[in-house]
């Protein structure tokens, strides 16, 4: 989450008009996160988020994770759906951007989770993609393994600003990856795309809130499993990896869909693709995010540090 785009306290209440949701108390931008712009909105009818979509988010792509969240919602699952207004419409325009107003769930996310508690979201996450099964809609991957290379071409040799022989070592991951890349071998569902543990909100052990669906896609199962593991199993920077932690990400999942050999032995590709997604994302974030932004940049870096993990002979000069 992030804010890019400013709401005045006018506007905001004005927009609020359409809800029956009360009158404005108070709001406040979020810094956390990269995509989108969000406001913590205190009414008197409750507590909500207000988000912005900008430039990487579609408006057409909007009903996609509107009506996922709508279906997860509908099966028990812990997500936030977006608020309907007094004629039923859940997407709107707010200082020239689609807007929702969003459910707040209440819950923490995890600077450093526990073996347990990472299980815990593993098993989460196996139930969303047993939720999806009969999830008709589909929306292809916008960061899938074809993006992967025209946005490493408009990042250009200005990746060599962010570390000596980034431009190299991402060139050559990508070739190699995309090489061993079997989309058609697996099996294919809805799935959430980002399950960073910021992402995710707990009580405990116990998941409360998964959030943040504006990657969601169709795409391989197993990928997101992969994002979640090279997302989970490490520290910030990407250096240290906590076996413990993965293992348990691993045995939460594989609990409901456990891995085949095929999928085991291909899961190292699957995760340096991964890899390869956030560092080329992070960096294009790191080159391009406006000075007067209230956002927290991310280290492309530390998913370099990650691929080194999942795919040692490919990386040779960063790291």
């Amino acid at each position: 989450m992030a804010v890019y785009t400013h709401v005045s306290a006018e506007a905001l209440a004005t927009f609020l008009t359409r809800f029956d949701v009360g009158d404005l108390v108070s709001a406040k931008g979020i810094a956390e996160g990269v995509e989108n712009s969000n406001y913590l909105v205190d009414t008197t009818g409750g507590r909500f988020i207000l988000t912005l979509y900008e430039k990487r988010v579609r408006a057409e792509d909007l009903p996609f994770f509107m009506a996922l969240l709508d279906h997860l919602a509908a099966k028990g699952l812990p997500v936030p759906p977006a608020i309907p207004d007094r004629v039923g419409r859940v997407i709107h325009e707010v200082e020239g951007r689609p807007a929702c107003l969003i459910k707040f769930l209440p819950g923490v996310s995890l600077s450093h989770p526990t073996p347990a508690q990472a299980m815990a979201v593993g098993g989460a996450m196996a139930d969303l993609h047993a939720a999806t099964r009969d999830f008709a809609p589909t929306r292809p991957n916008s960061m899938g393994w074809t993006s992967w290379r025209p946005l490493f071409e408009r990042c250009g040799q200005s990746l060599n600003a962010i570390a000596p022989g980034l431009y190299d070592d991402l060139s050559r991951a990508i070739d190699a990856v995309l090489a061993r890349w079997q989309p058609d071998m697996f099996d294919h569902c809805a799935i959430h795309a980002d399950l960073f543990p910021d992402n995710v909100l707990m009580r405990g052990n116990d998941v409360r809130g998964i959030i943040d669906f504006y990657f969601a896609c169709t795409d391989i199962r197993l990928y997101d499993l992969a994002v979640m593991h090279s997302a989970w199993a490490f520290d910030g920077s990407g250096s240290l990896f906590a076996r413990d932690i993965g293992d348990a990400v691993m045995c939460g999942y594989g609990a409901r869909f456990p891995l085949s050999d095929f999928e085991t032995a291909q899961f190292p590709t699957l995760a340096a693709g991964a890899c390869i997604r956030f560092a080329l994302s992070r960096a294009w974030d790191w080159l391009n995010t406006p000075a007067d932004a209230l956002v927290t940049r991310k280290d492309p870096i530390a998913y370099i540090r990650r691929l080194k993990h999942y795919a040692p002979d490919l990386v040779r000069r960063v790291a």
